[in-house]
């Protein structure tokens, strides 16, 4: 079987929804997704692998993830992106820090071996039981929120991982539902768009487009930033596992699918995006993942 998703591809233009195979909107979408479409960058997305070695829980089935991340690997390899993107969660908790820093290197090991650069965001998971600068330093990356370019566009990553009194996760000492993008953050995103040249892409963890517990809770003052810049295209994002979309303001939230969920490598999810040179956004789904694409409203 193929790892492409079995699942209907959404096709989404000036705020509607279509599904292929539904008359004229499924000619339109056919030509958004074609592979031929001019671009300007190509990147990897993958979520929520909650890597570890223990036994599954529920519909977690954490050893699993080697397995399903190692077919993302090799279709990465074929589709030569740009660059890849870990929206978060990218390990699962441990009760020691030792034994989480052991499945981190494991995964880790997988992870440097693709092509291209690599980007971490950080989840809850991730900065359970570690520290955030020992979690960064086992991934190499030097810091948690940040900015680069790519393509002729600007790429944001954002760290919602702290709590509402401002400390930041690590050491048992947050809640998976208590996220909070601090003050000096908001402020440093508002500068960094503010100077950005092209077209916007932001990465997240807890979602931004919520007011649930899956939701960042200052996430109404983040969007406020976000749609006063008018450049931002998308914000990708994980932590709810299931496959979601909402526009807010001529702003698209795509939130991933979760590759640690369900047993099997039918039940993995990933994705290749590209970002189109005229402005539209393509959402190539691999097994669970939902195959999107949408033109921005002019």
């Amino acid at each position: 079987m193929s790892p492409s998703s079995s699942h209907r591809r959404a096709f989404l233009q000036n705020g509607s929804l279509y599904l292929l195979g539904a008359g004229v909107a499924a000619s339109q979408a056919s030509r958004l997704l074609a592979d031929d479409a001019p671009r300007a960058v190509r990147f990897g997305l993958v979520t929520d692998l909650h890597y570890a070695d223990k036994p599954s829980a529920g519909s977690r089935h954490y050893r699993e993830t080697l397995a399903k991340f190692a077919e993302a690997a090799a279709q990465f390899e074929k589709d030569s992106p740009d660059f890849i993107v870990e929206l978060g969660d990218l390990i699962d908790a441990a009760d020691a820090v030792e034994v989480e820093q052991r499945y981190l290197a494991r995964i880790q090991k997988e992870f440097a071996a693709l092509p291209g650069d690599k980007h971490y965001v950080l989840g809850n998971h991730c900065v359970d039981m570690l520290t955030k600068e020992e979690f960064l330093d086992g991934v190499g990356q030097p810091q948690s929120h940040y900015a680069f370019d790519a393509g002729g566009c600007h790429f944001v990553v954002l760290d919602a991982c702290f709590r509402s009194d401002g400390k930041a996760y690590g050491r048992k000492n947050s809640r998976w539902d208590d996220a909070n993008l601090p003050a000096e953050q908001l402020e440093w995103l508002q500068a960094d768009l503010e100077a950005a040249s092209g077209p916007v892409v932001v990465f997240a963890h807890q979602r931004l487009d919520v007011e649930t517990a899956h939701g960042v809770k200052n996430a109404a003052q983040a969007r406020k930033v976000l749609e006063a810049s008018g450049k931002v295209l998308a914000v990708f994002q994980g932590h709810s596992h299931k496959n979601d979309l909402k526009q807010i303001n001529g702003i698209h939230y795509c939130v991933q699918r979760a590759m640690v969920e369900g047993s099997g490598a039918e039940n993995s999810g990933y994705a290749m995006v590209d970002l189109i040179a005229d402005g539209a956004i393509r959402i190539h789904g691999y097994r669970e993942q939902q195959t999107r694409g949408w033109k921005m409203a002019r």
